[in-house]
């Protein structure tokens, strides 16, 4: 029997191809059809990468715009998401920024980015016998998804640590296995040492250092300042022909986005499987040492060298909406120089500054910002512009 992982993989494949999507974009045409104003769908993923889509719902901030909102779906992978986005079962969604550029260019389904979804929020986790970067030479470690900030920032460190990307068994210590798995499986894997570490979105390496399995090595935000890693996908439909709507989801996204930072405490009791809504299976615990870790423990990791940039101030995730157009060009300049499996020559045809400007609508969240006066308090520049900063 094919391993659930590749099962997934090939699902997503096929989904992410202009033959695969075909069926599914014209059940989305009919469904647009016969319900050209459907309420709000959010379909997501138990991670916290969720956060705002979630704090959003448990607050009624759509209902405070007057939004129709149907129960949020959950699914459990990437590829049920997918799916059920692109046929048009939900029509919101949060998805691993390399993604969408898979999904617009890959299989031309139409879709646009319009706005972050989250900063930060992911790590490097490793072995307890894991010490250094070039320990990992010659063993296997868990990425969630080919086209993911994972897979891009790992395969970055890993480069400038003078070790080589393969998927077969490494022939010796300077190759590093990659290997696509579930995140759901990623602790119970690291703790049975068929992986030596494993980089993935929270909770999953918080969950390893509370079950004592795993050890943080490097956070990514700590590699790439202030990254995206889930950002905010509606269909072009709606953008085209629902501004109104779509301009009133954005705006409490923002919201939510401004109570979650002011909120942290709460914020991981409402995602926890001790909420009223039990939105994840995690326990509380866990998402409080992501979403509001003490003083103390977030010192250790600059102590221990985990931080190695503690003069950019950030936190284990984060909320900011604007979507740099900055990220998204050097985004696809580092995806072409990542080793990704499967068909990936249209990544060759890519200009970042041109997706930059195709896939991603600012409108909807500059429009949001202002209504809420909100630029100081994300701490945006008046330009709206920055610099990427990529540091080992």
């Amino acid at each position: 029997m094919m391993p659930r992982n590749r099962r997934e993989f090939l699902k997503l494949a096929s989904l992410f191809s202009m033959a695969g999507s075909l069926p599914l974009l014209q059940a989305c045409g009919q469904r647009f059809a016969q319900q050209p104003n459907a309420p709000l769908k959010i379909g997501y993923l138990p991670i916290t990468d969720a956060t705002p889509l979630l704090v959003a719902l448990d607050q009624g901030l759509f209902e405070k715009r007057g939004l129709e909102v149907e129960r949020a779906a959950m699914f459990r992978s990437w590829a049920q998401l997918v799916e059920a986005f692109i046929s048009g079962q939900v029509n919101v969604v949060h998805l691993l920024s390399p993604m969408t550029i898979w999904t617009r260019y890959g299989s031309t389904a139409p879709a646009k980015v319009v706005m972050w979804n989250h900063m930060a929020g992911s790590a490097l986790t490793v072995g307890l016998d894991i010490n250094s970067v070039q320990d990992l030479g010659g063993k296997t470690v868990a990425i969630p998804f080919w086209y993911s900030i994972h897979n891009v920032v790992l395969q970055h460190i890993l480069r400038e640590s003078g070790l080589k990307v393969t998927e077969k068994t490494p022939k010796n210590a300077q190759e590093v296995r990659l290997s696509v798995m579930a995140p759901a499986d990623m602790v119970a894997a690291l703790a049975a040492k068929t992986i030596a570490g494993f980089i993935v979105a929270e909770p999953f390496n918080a969950v390893a250092e509370v079950k004592g399995v795993g050890k943080i090595l490097r956070f990514s935000a700590d590699v790439w300042r202030d990254h995206a890693c889930c950002v905010t996908l509606m269909h072009e439909h709606d953008v085209q022909n629902r501004p109104e709507w779509v301009g009133s989801v954005v705006d409490a996204l923002v919201e939510a986005q401004l109570w979650a930072n002011a909120n942290r405490a709460q914020t991981a009791h409402l995602m926890s499987k001790q909420g009223q809504n039990k939105f994840t299976p995690h326990e509380e615990k866990v998402l409080q040492r992501v979403l509001s870790p003490d003083s103390a423990q977030w010192q250790s990791y600059v102590d221990s060298g985990i931080i190695r940039h503690p003069d950019w101030q950030q936190h284990r995730i984060d909320f900011q909406p604007y979507p740099f157009p900055s990220y998204t060009e050097s985004l696809v300049d580092m995806l072409q120089q990542t080793h990704i499996a499967g068909v990936n020559t249209f990544l060759n045809d890519l200009d970042g500054k041109q997706v930059a400007q195709d896939l991603v609508d600012t409108r909807f969240v500059k429009a949001a910002l202002q209504r809420q006066n909100a630029f100081e308090k994300f701490a945006l520049p008046p330009s709206l512009q920055r610099q990427e900063t990529i540091i080992v």
